[in-house]
């Protein structure tokens, strides 16, 4: 069955490059030129510290001394808390990898790290701002009731997972874990170079998933998405910073482009959810992440109306 979907999701492609040069290559440039100009310079320098940082193994002193905040708050040990401050700092897909590269380092459990990937990968404060609330809705919300309602649904989905699907009434961190071998070539004298080299591996990757589902998001919308809210939708689900883009000139009630506007944002789409498949291990299941992220947009919709009401 994946042999059948990427055979069709190539051919697509390719016959969409073939017959309509000038839109694939209008989608490519505008893919390549988010990545080059906005992915680069604001992931690239994250990455490489963050890799430094994990490497080091010393995350967990760094953040023992809210230790007890963490603990009621998330349920997560400190460890597990530097995978939150990531997600909510630098946003897609930071979240997700610290958690992964934190168990592959044998410093936080398996568990933990699936149920970090429930809550942790979330837009940037500075994606919100600028092009969410700026660009797309034209300060229609304010920026701090938007971070608000999308930080509060983040935590309300942790709170779920943590006490329904995981079942854990105290935290995380608890569990006793079991330490990884450190590879040679992660000494200490080789921190700097390891982690320069994974995050340009890291963020080439990214390039490559965000170049594909521009071209695709192009494709579908050309080939057989009608100009309507759904259609948009569709589009915004498939690769968000398009589908955002294209809901600014439609003429819809506020409350109507916010409801979809925020669904897109806090469940993030198809290219985040591939993206951070591809830099997650693959001994941890991506189901919970796919199930959260659905949850997470519906109570983020939620969360605005009932705002919306209030005010």
């Amino acid at each position: 069955m994946k042999k059948l979907f990427f055979t069709i999701f190539c051919v697509m492609q390719i016959g969409f490059i073939l017959v309509y040069p000038a839109e694939a290559l209008k989608a490519a440039r505008e893919g390549l030129n988010l990545w080059l100009n906005v992915m680069i310079p604001t992931l690239l320098p994250f990455l490489i510290l963050t890799g430094i940082l994990v490497q080091t193994g010393l995350i967990s002193r760094l953040l023992a001394s809210f230790k007890k905040p963490w603990k009621i708050i998330f349920g997560c040990s400190p460890a597990g808390a530097y995978a939150v401050l990531v997600g909510m700092l630098c946003g897609y897909p930071m979240g997700a990898k610290t958690a992964s590269d934190l168990y592959e380092n044998g410093q936080i459990t398996k568990k933990e790290a699936e149920y970090l990937l429930t809550f942790v990968n979330q837009p940037s404060p500075v994606f919100v701002r600028t092009y969410l609330c700026q660009i797309c809705l034209n300060d229609r919300v304010p920026f701090s009731k938007m971070m608000l309602i999308l930080f509060a649904s983040e935590w309300m989905t942790a709170q779920f997972f943590r006490f329904i699907i995981f079942r854990k009434k105290k935290y995380f961190g608890e569990e006793t874990v079991t330490k990884k071998e450190t590879p040679a070539t992660s000494s200490s004298e080789a921190f700097l170079d390891v982690s320069i080299m994974n995050g340009f591996e890291t963020i080439t990757r990214l390039g490559g998933y965000i170049l594909m589902f521009a071209i695709l998001s192009a494709c579908i919308s050309r080939c057989y998405i009608p100009h309507n809210v759904p259609g948009y939708l569709l589009t915004g689900m498939l690769e968000l910073t398009t589908g955002l883009y294209r809901l600014q000139p439609l003429i819809l009630p506020d409350i109507t482009k916010s409801i979809l506007a925020v669904f897109l944002t806090a469940s993030g789409g198809f290219c985040i959810a591939a993206q951070t498949r591809s830099l997650v291990t693959k001994e941890l299941s991506a189901r919970s992440y796919i199930v959260a992220k659905l949850l997470n947009g519906v109570i983020a919709v939620i969360l605005i109306l009932l705002v919306a009401k209030i005010i």
